[in-house]
């Protein structure tokens, strides 16, 4: 499996770079949007008013995205970031704090399902290095300012009223300069699903804010992060994850004697924070590691590695061979069938996100419940697509009732 890519430098006002990203991947975009139907409700005006109230400094830029994009209605209300459709990722960052300085994460996701560009821009007079997300969004970065932000999936299914979060991360960056102006926005911006966002800046403050859509954020110290908001709330997803494990694994070498920057970064290329179940939408597709006292970004796949500076980023293009897993799942035994999802291509016509989500769903059942037979696999996953579609109301209603009790409940 591969993975394309880009590093674009295009500092100033979005222009003909960012043009070409997005008639890029538009078409992909566009088709995951529409493939919802009635469930991605929001209409432009209402998306348009929440982006005024909640990050109104974005709104000239917004603007000229939508000119450069020709944006129909469809498109302008996408960059808004008000309400997209539900998506999970998962995800493991850590924060050194001290001498040194630095934010280490893993990206886990399906390589199909990421842009693969780390975009240098200065949309609003500050320069941002971080990777692209929703055309507009981000997933991670810093700013010229020093201050570094990442997130990983909050665990939970809850999805409410708010903005999705590659676009708030974007506006952190825009227009934060410290820890204390990010968290900020963080708490007054509404996310529309569960993250835990880390921010560090180049005094060596940080903080971790676990947002939710459902309750008030909630501003920590925690030096470290994977895939659950304190307890668990979602069990079967943190079976698939292993957001436990990994989450003891971080605190076991942040714990070390003698641990520093370079210890910490390599240990996100070992298992168990490096994945590679990336057919099933959870192997590591990147390690991005940010030093902000010397404006230093990594970029980091096994072998191979990408540094880049606000003073000399450099334009460059990389296959990168995502590495493959010899064996099963743990846990998955011999018989018991590992579902694959429609490989998505991007920029083409179709793209089978359904599918993918419910093969990810039928993975996480085969690891979290291995006496699971064929049968009940296979009848899983046709349930969770009706007529082609899927919705994240269905699935949210399948993991409330699976519990422990698994048998004849999935379908009552």
């Amino acid at each position: 499996m591969q993975l394309h890519f880009n590093a674009v430098s295009e500092a100033g006002l979005p222009g003909k770079k960012w043009q070409n990203l997005y008639n890029t991947h538009w078409s992909a975009y566009k088709n995951w949007l529409l493939s919802k139907g009635k469930a991605y409700e929001p209409d432009l005006k209402t998306s348009q008013a929440a982006l005024k109230k909640y990050m109104p400094e974005m709104w000239p830029t917004y603007k000229r995205l939508c000119k450069l994009a020709k944006a129909d209605d469809v498109a302008a209300r996408f960059l808004t970031g008000f309400q997209p459709p539900a998506y999970i990722s998962a995800c493991s960052n850590a924060v050194l704090s001290g001498e040194e300085i630095q934010l280490v994460r893993n990206y886990d996701y399906h390589p199909d399902l990421m842009e693969g560009t780390q975009l240098l821009s200065a949309w609003n007079g500050k320069k941002v290095i971080a990777t692209s997300d929703c055309l507009i969004g981000v997933v991670d970065g810093m700013n010229e300012d020093g201050l570094a932000i990442s997130l990983t999936f909050g665990g939970r299914k809850e999805v409410g009223v708010g903005f999705g979060i590659p676009f708030i991360l974007r506006y952190v960056l825009e227009f934060s300069s410290n820890v204390e102006e990010a968290v900020a926005a963080l708490i007054r911006i509404p996310s529309h699903m569960s993250y835990n966002v880390t921010v560090v800046d180049k005094t060596g403050a940080f903080k971790t804010v676990r947002i939710a859509p459902d309750k008030d954020a909630v501003v920590t110290n925690a030096a470290f992060t994977t895939n659950h908001q304190g307890a668990v709330d979602w069990p079967e997803n943190a079976a698939f994850n292993k957001t436990l494990e990994r989450s003891a694994f971080l605190e076991k070498v942040l714990a070390k004697k003698g641990i520093n920057a370079t210890k910490i970064a390599d240990a996100f290329l070992k298992k168990p924070l490096y994945n590679t179940q990336f057919k099933e939408g959870f192997g590591t597709l990147f390690t991005s590691v940010y030093r902000p006292l010397d404006g230093v970004v990594e970029m980091r796949w096994p072998g191979i590695k990408i540094s880049q500076t606000f003073e000399d980023f450099q334009e460059q293009y990389k296959l990168i061979e995502l590495e493959q897993p010899s064996v099963r799942p743990e846990k998955v035994s011999a018989d018991t069938p590992v579902y694959s999802p429609v490989s998505l291509l991007k920029s083409q016509d179709e793209v089978n996100w359904q599918e993918t989500v419910t093969a990810a769903i039928a993975n996480a059942m085969a690891t979290a419940y291995p006496d699971l037979d064929k049968e009940e696999l296979k009848n899983l996953q046709g349930e969770l697509i009706h007529r082609g579609e899927v919705s994240w109301e269905v699935l949210a209603d399948f993991w409330s009732r699976v519990g422990t009790d698994y048998g004849s409940r999935w379908y009552n």
